[in-house]
Order: C-alpha cells, then structure tokens, then sequence
C-alpha cells in the first residue's frame, strides 16, 4: 500500500509535506528572466526546491489552481513538476479537491492516477457523497498503489458555515464524515497500521482535534494551517500516533523564507531546505 512508503518517507525525513503552490510571483525575478515562458521559470524554480529539499521531506503537495492559472503552459510545468517528483524517488499529492458524481468522478481518478498528470495521491471533497465522490477512486488504490485525502475538517474561517453544522446528537458534520471515511479507510489498510485512505484535517482548534482523532485512528492525515493559520507544532503532536500518521503542509511559508533573508534571492533554495528544516525540527520537538 502506497501509505506505508509515506509512513516509511514520514519516519526517516520528519512530517513536512512542501507545498508547490508556485504562482510566478513568487519567484525571483533574476532567476525568472533566464526563461522565455512563465511555465517554465515556474518548472525550474520548482525543480531547484525539491533538488534541495527532497531528502529532509516527506512528499510534496501540488495545487493544481496556481497551474491551471497560465493555461495550457501552467498545466505542462505542473505534468512535468509531478514527473520530477517521481524522478527523485519521492511521494506526489496532487491538491485537486475533486468531489462530482460517479461518471465524472471516474474521469477525474484516471486523470490524475495515470498519464500526464498521475500523482501518488489526490485530495478529494466527500461532501457529494462517498459512493460518488470517493469509490470511483477506490480500484486505483488497490490495483495501482495510490491513495486519497478526503476533506474532513479544514482550517479554513468558512469551514464554520457547514462542516461544524450539528445534528440531533450534537455532532458536527465533519464527525460523522470522518466516522465515514474511518469505515472506507479499514479495507484499505497498510502494514503500518493506517489506511491508503487519508483525511485532510486542519490543526487549528485543539480540543477538538483530540476527540477528532479518536475517532479517525486508522487514517493518515494531510494537514495545513501550521504558521500563517495560525497552527503550532503542540497542535500538531495532536494527532500524531507514535510520532507518525501524518504530514503537515507548508507551502509560501517554505516556497517565500529567502525574503526574509538580504542574499536570498541568489540562494531561494538554500532558505527553502533551511526553513524545512527548522519546521520539521519544530514538530519533532514537540512529539
């Protein structure tokens, strides 16, 4: 199962996934006028991120909006982004958040599982259903190693609007969504003891991520909101079980550090490795 090399990838290198969430702004524009197109300054900045980087994180999370921005030209950079992923003997999490009804579902898991835009995993929205939204998916991860995550809980401030919605019992929509994806997550588990089934839950909110986690022990989890969000490296140990279950994004935090820094513009990949590093020792502390 595809979670055990992100479990084996978590043990040996820390819990930092790094997001290439790249918009061409984000580059330095000394670096950025040695190539004619947008797609591919935004290609080899990103390749000079994960050649610094690939041995001190866990994966690498792909947000195919900040690609899909430039068109046609975007969309090649982000194909051959996820080819120099795989190149590097690294994991891929393509951020797509597909959720759409079964047929379409189906294309979207062919998609992004295989040809020009296969990824090791993909982010899926549940919120359709999960006959719909999820089982189109669920052959790729038996047959061809792959795995999904399945938004639960999110850290974003529109999350309150519906996620956190009550029902008779007084639980929050995103509970009883989690207890879903914890019963898929157990037909799919790997020999580390979790599921190629993960969730994406936010680290913000604390108590609530206690009893989140009791609930969802099976499921490895993607989670954003570390720095800028507002979450911590205590919330993280949260929802760590024996130090290992999930990854925890960053991706301008990571991608932008060499603006924090008088040389950095000439070195935007020697402050990427070194505020990963300092990231990944930040969480480590805390376990």
């Amino acid at each position: 199962m595809i979670v055990d090399k992100l479990f084996s990838q978590v043990a040996t290198k820390g819990h930092v996934c790094l997001g290439l969430d790249t918009d061409y702004n984000y580059i330095p524009r000394e670096f950025s006028d040695k190539y004619v197109s947008v797609g591919d300054a935004i290609y080899n900045f990103n390749k000079e991120i994960i050649d610094a980087t690939h041995d001190i994180v866990a994966c690498y999370k792909v947000q195919i909006a900040y690609y899909e921005s430039y068109g046609l030209e975007g969309l090649k950079a982000y194909s051959n982004i996820l080819k120099y992923i795989k190149k590097k003997n690294s994991l891929s999490i393509a951020d797509i958040k597909r959720g759409d009804i079964s047929k379409t579902a189906e294309m979207y898991a062919k998609g992004h599982y295989t040809g020009d835009f296969e990824a090791d995993f993909v982010t899926l929205n549940p919120y359709m259903g999960i006959n719909d939204s999820i089982e189109p998916f669920l052959k790729f991860i038996q047959n061809n190693e792959k795995g999904i995550f399945a938004l639960v809980r999110t850290s974003n401030k529109g999350a309150k609007d519906f996620q956190y919605i009550k029902n008779e019992d007084n639980t929050p929509l995103y509970e009883t969504v989690g207890e879903k994806i914890e019963n898929l997550a157990q037909n799919y588990m790997g020999n580390c003891g979790f599921s190629s089934i993960g969730a994406v839950v936010g680290c913000t909110n604390n108590e609530e991520g206690v009893i989140l986690r009791n609930k969802i022990k099976s499921v490895f989890l993607l989670i954003p909101g570390y720095g800028a969000q507002g979450g911590k490296a205590e919330d993280i140990a949260t929802y760590l079980i024996n130090g290992n279950g999930a990854v925890v994004n960053s991706s301008r935090g990571i991608l932008l550090a060499y603006k924090k820094e008088n040389d950095g513009e000439k070195k935007f990949a020697y402050y990427s490795r070194k505020e990963a590093i300092r990231m990944r020792e930040d969480i480590r502390s805390h376990i």
